[in-house]
């Protein structure tokens, strides 16, 4: 389940990435990095389930940051 859900969030996020890249458009581009941050929470998750939770408070520390980098490019 949880690998469905990274390809998921990883698809959205590269979809959104070559949007901006080849139109010029970023105003999605928040969309980007916080789908790239939930994408590193299952990553985190799944550190997790195979215990190893270094990795996983890594990963989610790293989507918190990007959790507070898209919502401060959003407002």
């Amino acid at each position: 389940m949880l690998k469905i859900l990274r390809f998921i969030f990883v698809a959205v996020a590269i979809f959104f990435a070559v949007y901006g890249l080849t139109t010029g458009d970023f105003k999605f581009q928040p969309y980007m990095v916080f789908f790239v941050g939930l994408m590193m929470l299952v990553m985190g998750l799944e550190e997790f389930k195979k215990e190893r939770k270094l990795y996983g408070v890594l990963l989610v520390i790293a989507f918190l940051f990007l959790l507070f980098v898209s919502l401060k490019g959003y407002y």
